[in-house]
Parts: C-alpha cells; structure tokens; sequence
C-alpha cells in the first residue's frame, strides 16, 4: 500500500475550494481507485492522506488533466505553502521516490 501525504497552509478557502477538493476526492476514488482519501484542517493548515495500491495509479492521478487544474488553482488562489510526499507504507521513502512519484 502506497499513502500520498499532502501539506498545506491554507491562504483563501471559498465555495470554489469546497467544490473542488469533493470532485477531487470523487476523481481519485473512481476513476484512479484510490482506496481512501481523509483530510483535516485546523486553524490555517490542512493536511489530506490518500491511500493506492500501487504507484501506477499515484502516477495517472498526478498527470489528470482535471487534477492538474486543482493543483494551478491551489497554487495561485487556495495555498500560501504545500508539500506533498509520496510512501510505500510502512517503509520510510527516500528523497529520490519522493521527486519520482509527486
């Protein structure tokens, strides 16, 4: 099992967030398999864990045209700070899978 860990300090969270991190959620899930996708925000952070079978489908999820556009959008409007790891659970991943797979 593979988990993606995504960070984030939260800059503006709007209507147009909320909508786009369900299609996320319902993106990764159909049609990239992923098993499950939990999230929390506290204060100005939010942390998201989503959890593959295996880095085939991390890798098609990180090339979706619609994901693609998430990520512009969190860039330029939601996201003051982001980070994202990639991990082959329970092993710690080194620096060089981390570049490869996110």
């Amino acid at each position: 099992m593979y988990a993606v860990i995504f960070r984030a300090e939260i800059n503006k969270i709007d209507q147009s967030y909320s909508d786009m991190t369900a299609r996320m959620r319902e993106l990764a899930k159909s049609k990239y398999s992923c098993i499950e996708f939990i999230s929390l925000t506290e204060g100005n952070y939010e942390i998201a864990i989503s959890y593959w079978d295996n880095e085939k489908q991390i890798i098609a999820w990180k090339k979706d045209p619609e994901h693609k556009k998430a990520q512009e959008l969190g860039r330029s409007k939601w996201y003051k700070s982001y980070h994202r790891l990639a991990n082959d659970y329970p092993y710690i991943i080194n620096e060089l899978s981390v570049n490869q797979i996110v």
